[in-house]
């Protein structure tokens, strides 16, 4: 295999990390997630050992849920194994169900959280939560939204949430 087809093929494979929620989401739907195709896109893509990196209206897709960011980077461990993936720039997480916006993220395969920083924004149909740090763990479908560390400037938690709204 050539270095250019492996370098592809770990492009593919790690897109899938870039994909917090695909297995609870599209569970929802009745289907698997390592049955759907990964896509992915960018301007330029570096490969580097344990490391790919998508740049410019970086992308990855996988059934109904897409993980979009100026730079998305994923790291491999000593197996090949992806271990997580960066984001940096204007990051956006969207599923069928919610959406996260930020400026970073970082998801973490081990422990199945994703931590968006920066001006974050959650919304879920009409529900809007905004703060400056999200902790989202996609297996327990739990959620921790941060204000600016006391004493920063900055703004505190604030949402706007409507009963019986999806």
């Amino acid at each position: 295999m050539t270095k250019i087809s492996k370098a592809l093929a770990v492009v593919a494979a790690a897109a899938v990390v870039g994909m917090p929620a695909l297995v609870d989401a599209q569970s929802r739907a009745g289907a698997q997630a390592t049955n759907q195709p990964v896509a992915y896109g960018a301007d330029s893509v570096e490969y580097a050992p344990n490391r790919i990196i998508l740049r410019g209206r970086a992308e990855a897709t996988q059934g109904g849920n897409r993980f979009r960011a100026d730079t998305l980077t994923l790291v491999s461990g000593e197996g090949g194994d992806l271990q997580r993936a960066e984001a940096s720039g204007t990051v956006y997480f969207v599923t069928p169900d919610q959406s996260m916006r930020g400026d970073r993220a970082v998801y973490n395969l081990g422990n199945g959280e994703i931590v968006v920083t920066g001006n974050v924004i959650l919304t879920q149909g009409k529900n809007v939560l905004t703060g400056s740090r999200l902790v989202y763990n996609i297996n327990t479908e739990t959620a921790r939204m941060d204000g600016a560390p006391r004493g920063a400037a900055g703004s505190r938690v604030q949402g706007v949430f409507y009963p019986n709204s999806n």
